[in-house]
C-alpha cells in the first residue's frame, strides 16, 4: 500500500523522532509550482509509528520488545538510541526468538519475566485494531509470548499503519490465530470452527508456505487460523469459549490490554489514549 503525502523536506531522523513531517518553505511560496506528492510505503508508515512510540521510552525502563514487521523498527530505534547514549540502563524482554536475536545483535540488555514480573512499557504492532483498542495479534506466530509479556506491562503502546483499523475484530477477513497443542490438532480445529458457526467461521491449520508442513511456534505448538465472514459478537464471551477448549493454549484477541494507539496514515500520525 502506498499513501500520498504533501511534499515535505525533512531529514528521515527528524521526521521519525517527531512523527511530524514539516512542509518546505518552497511549498508555501505563492510563486512555487504545485508540489508533487511524496509516496510513503506501508513499511515507511510502520517505521514512523514505531519511532513515535519510542519517544515514550525513558532511561532505566524495563521494556517489552514486540515482534513483527512494525515492532522491529521500534527495537532498531531503541538499539540506536542506546548506542548514541540517549538511553541508558534499558532492559528488554523479547516476545519471540526472532526479537531476542535482533535485540542481541543491537546490544540491548535482555532479561525475562521471572526476573522482571512487572514491565514498565511494551511496544508492539497489531494485525487488527477496533475502535475500543481491542486487538488481533499473532499472525506472525508469537501471540503467546506477546500476551504474557504485554499483559505484564504498566503501559502497552500499539503501533500500526491505518490499514490495520477495523470496525470489529475479524473484520479484515484475515486470520485470527489460536495456538494449540499438536496432539489431535484436527479435533481441536473442528471444535474451534463449531464454536463460531453463526459467524461463518473456517478453521485452517497454519502451514509453511505452499507445503503441508505445520507451522511450529517458539513454544513447539501449532496455530489454527480462524476466518470469519460475520461479526463474532461479544469478544469476552468468545475469548472465554475458546480458552475453555482442552487443547487450546492461547488465542490472538488482546482485549483491554492496549493503553495507547499510534497510527501512521494519510493525515500523518495520530495518538489515541485508552
Amino acid at each position: 500500500m502506498a499513501i500520498a503525502y504533501p511534499h515535505f523536506i525533512a531529514s528521515e531522523k527528524a521526521s521519525m523522532e517527531t512523527g511530524i513531517l514539516v512542509p518546505s518553505s518552497s511549498a508555501l511560496s505563492p510563486r512555487s509550482t504545485p508540489p508533487s506528492p511524496v509516496i510513503l510505503t506501508q513499511d515507511e508508515l510502520k517505521k514512523i509509528a514505531a519511532y513515535k512510540a519510542v519517544d515514550y521510552v525513558e532511561s532505566g525502563m524495563v521494556l517489552g520488545l514486540g515482534t513483527g514487521s512494525t515492532a522491529k523498527h521500534a527495537v532498531n530505534r531503541i538499539g540506536e538510541l542506546l548506542h548514541q547514549g540517549k538511553l541508558k540502563n534499558i532492559v528488554g524482554i523479547p516476545t519471540s526468538k526472532m526479537t531476542h536475536e535482533q535485540a542481541v545483535s543491537l546490544g540491548i540488555p535482555l532479561s525475562d519475566l521471572d526476573s522482571h514480573p512487572v514491565v514498565d512499557l511494551g511496544i508492539d504492532g497489531a494485525d487488527e485494531v477496533d475502535p475500543y483498542l481491542n486487538l488481533v495479534k499473532g499472525r506472525g506466530g508469537s501471540l503467546l509470548r506477546e500476551k504474557m509479556v504485554e499483559g505484564a506491562c504498566k503501559k502497552f503502546i500499539v503501533i500500526v499503519d491505518e490499514s490495520k483499523l477495523v470496525k470489529h475484530l475479524g473484520g479484515s477477513g484475515l486470520a485470527m490465530p489460536v495456538e494449540i497443542v499438536p496432539f489431535c490438532w484436527k479435533f481441536t480445529a473442528e471444535r474451534l470452527q463449531k464454536l463460531f458457526d453463526n459467524s461463518g467461521c473456517v478453521a485452517k491449520l497454519r502451514t509453511f508456505g505452499e507445503t503441508d508442513k505445520p507451522f511450529v511456534t517458539d513454544n513447539g505448538n501449532y496455530i489454527v487460523d480462524l476466518y470469519f465472514k460475520r461479526d463474532i459478537g461479544d469478544l469476552k464471551a468468545a475469548s472465554d469459549a475458546i480458552l475453555q477448549l482442552a487443547g487450546v493454549v492461547e488465542h490472538g484477541m488482546f482485549l483491554d490490554m492496549a493503553t495507547t494507539l499510534i497510527v501512521a496514515g494519510e493525515l500523518g500520525v495520530t495518538v489515541k489514549q485508552k
